[in-house]
């Protein structure tokens, strides 16, 4: 079967700079390694590949070969040789990679359990003033029978393959890995009786409900850490944390920005000739804005301190009401009449004077017309 491209592998393009080649190991380490994923050949062969494309293009000898002969470069003891990075170097690099999934590269005892991330959706009304909510989370709780310790009798025994260390060192050429003992899992102990329940793994299934207080002012994208509330770690590690994440619903009649609430305020067009007072909505009854005669549609109205009180300071937003003018319908004969008679008042050259926009817009249009004949 033959090889995939090394650059196709880490998802790189083929000038990828050292950083972006460390980068996309890593992401590549933390998303395939068995750890993770117990039991998943196509992870472990993934894992595998990722590593042995990283080997090559983080050396840059061996990759100078590669971009010129490809996987032939390395057949038949073409690619040997002591060039590139040296031996130091390469266990800095795969130290820091591995360290980010076992929690450094020299710890000891058992590891933290994983964060979780929950999206809860509000209305607009809730993350504005703040709301207490029950949520379910799916995760991973310390079994009750056996109080998280996976051993039936409660007793475990120093592993003999770490010697309790919880990670072994793995030599293969000039490279050196420190990795979690396949034996104990990382756990530096072994389980000679598991518990039936949950088979010596020390954690189940289960749905946690927990009531979550939201605090006023929170918007899209806020989270709030709930410590502890996470997975339940491995035998004697601690749990994670848990991360709600803020998503609000789209209200029928305001728009957010920041602290800033917008809503469109539709008038009457005799309304918006002749100024009326119009009561306006807001998030915590109704006020009262006055419109001026001869208002055009757009026309902005700001209403100070009737937004959304900020999450981070004592600070209040504004609510900016936008005038649209309406257009009549379903309309009465008299109605109809009325304005005939009304829009006869606006034939002849003095018409244009009650119309600004439009014989701006009429004289534009000419301008154009002109310049398209001359």
């Amino acid at each position: 079967m033959s090889k995939r491209d090394y650059y196709e592998v880490l998802g790189v393009a083929r000038n990828a700079t050292e950083d972006e080649l460390k980068k996309a190991y890593r992401r590549a380490a933390q998303k395939h390694h068995p750890d993770r994923n117990p039991g998943d050949a196509s992870a472990e062969a993934a894992f595998k590949e990722a590593k042995e494309a990283y080997e090559v293009l983080s050396d840059g000898g061996k990759r100078r070969m590669y971009d010129q002969h490809g996987h032939r470069a390395f057949e038949h003891g073409m690619g040997g040789g002591n060039g590139g990075a040296g031996f130091g170097d390469v266990n800095d690099i795969f130290g820091d990679i591995f360290g980010d999934i076992f929690g450094g590269g020299r710890q000891r005892g058992p590891r933290r359990g994983a964060d979780l991330r929950y999206v809860i959706e509000l209305d607009l009304e809730e993350a504005v003033f703040g709301v207490e909510k029950r949520i379910d989370v799916p995760t991973l709780v310390a079994c009750r029978p056996c109080d998280g310790s996976g051993a039936e009798d409660g007793k475990a025994e120093r592993c003999k393959t770490c010697q309790g260390h919880g990670q072994v060192r793995m030599q293969r050429g000039i490279f050196a890995v420190q990795q979690a003992c396949p034996s104990c899992g990382g756990r530096g102990q072994t389980i000679a009786k598991p518990c039936k329940t949950c088979h010596g793994n020390g954690r189940v299934q289960e749905d946690k409900v927990l009531q979550v207080k939201i605090p006023a002012g929170v918007d899209n994208g806020d989270r709030i850490r709930l410590s502890g509330e996470g997975e339940a770690g491995p035998p004697g590690g601690p749990p994670g944390d848990l991360y709600v994440e803020v998503s609000v619903r789209e209200h029928p009649i305001f728009q957010r920005d920041g602290n800033d609430l917008y809503c469109e305020v539709p008038v009457r067009f005799s309304q918006a000739a002749l100024g009326a007072d119009i009561v306006v909505p807001t998030l915590d009854g109704e006020a009262l804005i006055k419109v001026p005669l001869e208002t055009q549609t757009g026309k902005q109205f700001r209403l100070r301190g009737k937004g959304v009180k900020s999450v981070r300071s004592h600070s209040h937003g504004d609510l900016l009401c936008r005038v649209v003018v309406e257009t009549p319908v379903n309309l009465t004969a008299r109605q109809r009449d009325l304005l005939k008679e009304f829009e006869a008042t606006f034939e002849g050259e003095h018409g244009a004077r009650h119309s600004p926009r439009s014989s701006g817009f009429l004289d534009g249009v000419k301008a154009f017309w002109d310049r398209m004949t001359s």
